[in-house]
């Protein structure tokens, strides 16, 4: 199977563009810009729990929830201007994706972070917790990957 079926060129433009952006957030507020930090910055205006009032989520919580608007507004742009005869389709139940990405938001906290915070910014600044997180989260992907593709649920 080949990994670049149309080609490297995106990928490498989308490197370079993760990379600017959240070096330049860095730059400009000092604050690693995981999604999951910007969940938890979200979920600040309806809990009232003391772990998502914390200063840093409360006062930075607007421009965080306007980049997660643009997360979610550039991939449904590119979707409907680049990739429109495609579209995304998957055969797994709805159930399982449930289930994954609640054990996906379990894992993100128990490691305190997500993949662009431990793996982007904290790779980036050398951070040992964030090699050991990034290590445990890709073996555990693709042991599950493998596991669930061996016993038939992938279609």
């Amino acid at each position: 199977m080949d990994l670049f079926p149309l080609g490297i060129r995106e990928y490498i433009y989308g490197g370079l563009l993760v990379g600017a952006g959240v070096s330049l957030i860095f730059l400009t507020t000092g604050i690693i810009s995981g999604a999951s930090g910007f969940l938890t910055s979200t979920w600040s205006w309806l809990s009232r729990r003391p772990g998502f009032r914390q200063p840093p989520f409360v006062s930075s919580r607007v421009w965080r929830a306007w980049f997660t608007v643009g997360l979610i507004g550039g991939a449904l742009a590119f979707t409907l201007l680049v990739n429109q005869s495609q579209g995304y389709v998957t055969d797994v139940q709805w159930s399982l994706l449930g289930g994954g990405g609640f054990l996906v938001g379990l894992g993100t906290r128990m490691s305190r972070g997500c993949t662009s915070g431990h793996g982007i910014c904290g790779l980036s600044s050398w951070s040992l917790p964030s090699l050991l997180a990034v290590i445990t989260f890709m073996g555990v992907a693709v042991l599950t990957a493998n596991a669930i593709a061996r016993i038939g649920v992938m279609l």
